[in-house]
């Protein structure tokens, strides 16, 4: 049998037909679309006979979970960005894994350090560069983001986005919070415009002639090029990879916890140990365009042409334990106003 899935919005996860009982199945709460995790689950079926079900919701599983309590379906929690993974710690909904295998497969600094969660796949957070008003080398750290040479010459989404707060948090771990006040106070006299849009809206400003840099995950580059439409407008940006000479540049992670009322916790150690195995990671970081988080597992297609990537080998838990403290910069130094 294939992966079963519904695909939802938060206000309608209840009517979801999810088994607690069932046998040989694993229940999967998603932030991810169920799509992108079909090859990847399909294939773990095929390998060890466990169907899958999968929960697809933008928002909304954490408050889920605390409503249903011990009765909850759910096995495990797949999600996007680090914030949204340690919301289920602080939420004490997650049970601590901890196996051999998992351990060989996924370094220190991207899992919790008492295995309440794992990293599935890393993306980086870059800076895109315009070909024609950027030249290649002009900025090389995000720290430079906040040189005066690049006054009105930047986009950026809001400040208050998860995968802004995370790099801000990053540069709290090693500026502090005295010194990164200072650098988003010179990053926002830098913009271009108001923060608004996505991640893609600021390349297409940037080929808009909005602005000259921007800054984006990596995997939204790559699924622009995978686009007809999209393609010959990512096509008029550059990647940077930040302080890639130095500390290393940021990365944010897919992630997966399994719940502490799983219900069929064996098959969900398994679902595990598969998403952390070197065929598994290949299916997935390629399939949405992003980096393994198994250093053994190299990249590939698309992401492989971008030649390596330097991480920033910083705990990933140490920029969730700054979140707090990144938000209130932003919002002292009224980055969205």
């Amino acid at each position: 049998m294939r992966m079963k899935l519904a695909a939802t919005a938060a206000m309608a996860l209840a009517a979801l037909p999810l088994s607690a009982n069932a046998d040989g199945e694993v229940n999967i709460y998603s932030y991810r679309q169920a799509y992108l995790l079909e090859p990847l689950l399909n294939a773990f079926t095929e390998e060890t006979g466990i169907d899958t079900n999968v929960v697809f919701a933008k928002q909304g599983l954490a408050e889920r979970l605390e409503r249903e309590g011990r009765n909850s379906p759910a096995d495990v929690v797949m999600t996007v960005d680090i914030s949204r993974i340690n919301e289920l710690v602080e939420k004490d909904l997650v049970a601590s894994v901890d196996t051999d295998t998992l351990h060989k497969n996924i370094p220190e600094n991207l899992r919790h350090p008492e295995g309440k969660w794992y990293a599935l796949t890393t993306r980086g957070r870059l800076i895109f560069a315009s070909k024609e008003r950027v030249k290649e080398g002009e900025i090389t750290s995000y720290e430079q983001l906040a040189d005066d040479k690049w006054e009105g010459r930047i986009c950026t989404r809001s400040g208050k986005h998860p995968y802004n707060i995370a790099l801000f948090s990053s540069m709290i771990a090693h500026h502090g919070e005295a010194e990164t006040a200072k650098w988003l106070e010179g990053l926002k006299d830098n913009l271009a415009r108001k923060p608004q849009g996505g991640d893609r809206d600021q390349i297409k400003a940037i080929a808009e002639g909005v602005c000259d840099l921007s800054i984006g995950n990596s995997y939204y580059y790559g699924n622009m090029l995978k686009d007809d439409k999209q393609r010959p407008i990512a096509e008029q940006v550059n990647l940077v990879f930040p302080n890639a000479d130095g500390r290393g540049t940021h990365v944010n992670i897919s992630g997966i916890s399994l719940t502490k009322s799983a219900p069929n916790k064996d098959n969900a150690i398994k679902l595990m140990e598969f998403l952390s195995s070197p065929e598994a990671q290949r299916i997935y970081a390629e399939a949405n365009t992003e980096y393994p988080a198994n250093p053994d597992v190299k990249p590939s297609g698309l992401v492989a042409e971008w030649g390596d990537i330097h991480p920033d080998d910083l705990s990933l838990q140490e920029i969730a334990n700054n979140r707090e403290a990144a938000v209130k910069l932003v919002d002292r130094v009224d980055y969205d106003g």
